[in-house]
């Protein structure tokens, strides 16, 4: 089992920045690939950003250019820094991972955080 928790959330003005943080424990071997998603209120949960194990990166193309994903080598914390945030930015942030299990090929297991709250003020 994974164990993920989030932090770095809060208020911030339009315009600024935050960098999210999301530290995993637990069996975090056979990660194949690490997210982040956001909701906002009266909405699905929508994808943010991935990287995998070789450190490839993938975005919205809404989001390119001011959201950055990254991760420690030993895949123990998960980032996101976010610039230029806007108040349609405001939402809860979840961090994702996704690790292959069972025998043989197994089967892809997501675990999630229970997010954190990101407000922009405009």
């Amino acid at each position: 089992q994974v164990r993920l928790l989030e932090s770095g959330g809060g208020l911030v003005q339009a315009g600024g920045s935050l960098r999210l943080s999301c530290a995993a424990s637990g069996r975090i071997n056979s990660i194949t690939s690490m997210a982040w998603y956001r909701q906002l209120p009266g909405l699905e949960r929508g994808w943010v950003a991935n990287i995998d194990t070789g450190g490839d990166t993938t975005y919205p193309e809404s989001l390119k250019g001011r959201f950055t994903i990254s991760a420690d080598n030993d895949k123990s914390t998960l980032y996101l820094q976010m610039n230029s945030l806007q108040p349609e930015d405001s939402a809860v942030y979840y961090c994702k991972y996704t690790r292959r299990e069972g025998k043989g090929w197994g089967h892809l297991q997501d675990y999630w955080g229970q997010g954190t709250q990101v407000t922009v003020s405009s």
